[in-house]
């Protein structure tokens, strides 16, 4: 068997944010950033508009800085992390691991999105907007739907075919995740055939990668606290007090949902594992005040792997395998998020979406959301394409970027229960595997 450190141990890079209280840190940042953001919109009169859109520019600069740290190190640290589970997991028991760890996350997957779905449709936050005018449109957005659901029949073939990335290096610079998640699998199993000798150096060559990739993300979480409060301050500089509390609604409508999803995986683990849902969520308390903190999965991932190992007795072989794809394609508290979203975005432009859009909405998010980068704003950048599938203006996205920072500390909070409810449920049928 061959033998690879587990990336859990690389958590160490992280515990002082924890001690540090991140998550605290970014709450007064919220707030203080808020109450500035207050104070410098040219609305309220204490500063002019040029000055108010020249600072506004400043206080985005570290959240800008975080965001381009974490993606420019998200791949090396996914790629690193998905082949260390790999070889850790050669067991015959799990050939079939991969398949049904898949279809699970397509099924939570689903089942977000549904209860997205149901809680917008019920309680309309979009209509709000609409009667303050609606967002802004430059007219021309308007998606011939014909041609798209077409197309999309279409091209199924050719969409299967093309998840074999031809040119990984293609997938790497675009950031087109699902191509190297893919690719990396590939690899990381034709790993597993090569000898010990042979194997070694390609083993310490992808831990000395994992090391870096931490050390990197230790760096960017300093900025966390700084990046939340000038994003803030930024948003609040640039809207109106009357569309906030609109979009307040609307944020107000994300967090009844994901709500409603954190209690759908506690009737998972209590259903499937018989563990005390209250005492699965007590164990899980820092890899959620981290993700919270930072707003990425992928900076998570050792701590959750941590977690699982030690809080709640997961085999590392487990965690090793499913924190890492999970953090990658098992984007539930995104994909709920991208639902509600884009049916806001419909009612906020008095647009009536038939059965059949809303059908379309569901099967391009649950297609989307495997691709979402784990990182800060990845959940927006997929959206724009679910909404242009729509036919429903992509000109709203612009404010929707502006709070997403505060709903994406949320989701991906959710996001991460998530992955650690797999790991127990996956535990509880391959969890005798050893190494």
């Amino acid at each position: 068997m061959l033998e690879v450190t587990p990336l859990n141990n690389l958590s160490q890079y992280l515990d002082h944010l924890l001690k540090g209280r991140l998550w605290l840190k970014v709450i007064i940042g919220l707030i203080i950033g808020a109450g500035l953001g207050v104070v410098i919109n040219p609305s309220t009169g204490f500063v002019s508009e040029s000055f108010s859109t020249s600072l506004a520019s400043w206080l985005d600069l570290p959240g800008q800085v975080f965001m381009r740290l974490v993606q420019m190190i998200m791949i090396p640290l996914v790629f690193a992390s998905i082949i260390s589970g790999i070889i850790s997991n050669t067991s015959e028991n799990l050939k079939t691991f991969g398949v049904r760890l898949l279809l699970y996350f397509v099924f939570t997957t689903v089942v977000a999105i549904v209860i997205g779905l149901l809680v917008t449709l019920i309680m309309k936050p979009g209509q709000y907007i609409f009667k303050l005018g609606g967002f802004p449109s430059s007219g021309g957005e308007q998606i011939v739907q014909a041609n798209q659901k077409t197309n999309l029949v279409e091209n199924i073939p050719e969409r299967i075919s093309s998840l074999i990335p031809n040119n990984p290096l293609e997938s790497i610079l675009t950031g087109e995740m699902l191509g190297v998640v893919i690719f990396t699998i590939i690899i990381g199993v034709a790993i597993t055939q090569l000898n010990q000798v042979t194997a070694k150096p390609i083993i310490r060559f992808i831990e000395a990668i994992q090391k870096i990739c931490m050390i990197v993300v230790s760096w960017a979480m300093m900025l966390v606290p700084y990046a939340v409060f000038g994003l803030m301050a930024a948003l609040l500089s640039r809207i109106g007090v009357e569309i906030f509390f609109g979009l307040g609604y609307y944020m107000l409508v994300v967090m009844l949902g994901l709500f409603f999803l954190v209690v759908f995986y506690l009737l998972m683990v209590f259903v499937f594992t018989l563990k005390n849902p209250l005492k699965f969520l007590r164990a899980i308390r820092e890899p959620q005040l981290l993700a919270f903190s930072t707003a990425s999965s992928a900076a998570v991932m050792p701590l959750s792997m941590k977690t699982a190992d030690e809080k709640l007795e997961v085999s590392s072989n487990i965690s090793d395998f499913v924190v890492p794809i999970g953090a990658t394609i098992n984007m539930d508290g995104t994909a709920l998020f991208q639902c509600v979203t884009a049916i806001f975005m419909s009612q906020a432009y008095g647009i009536e979406l038939s059965l059949v859009n809303i059908v379309l909405i569901t099967a391009t998010v649950v297609a989307a959301s495997i691709g979402t980068p784990a990182i800060p704003g990845g959940g927006v950048i997929i959206l724009a394409s679910v909404l242009q599938g729509a036919g429903i203006p992509v000109d709203g996205l612009i404010i929707i970027i502006g709070i997403d920072r505060i709903l994406g500390m949320f989701r991906t909070a959710v996001n991460v229960t998530g992955d650690l409810t797999a790991c127990v449920i996956f535990n509880r049928f391959y969890g005798v595997i050893e190494k």
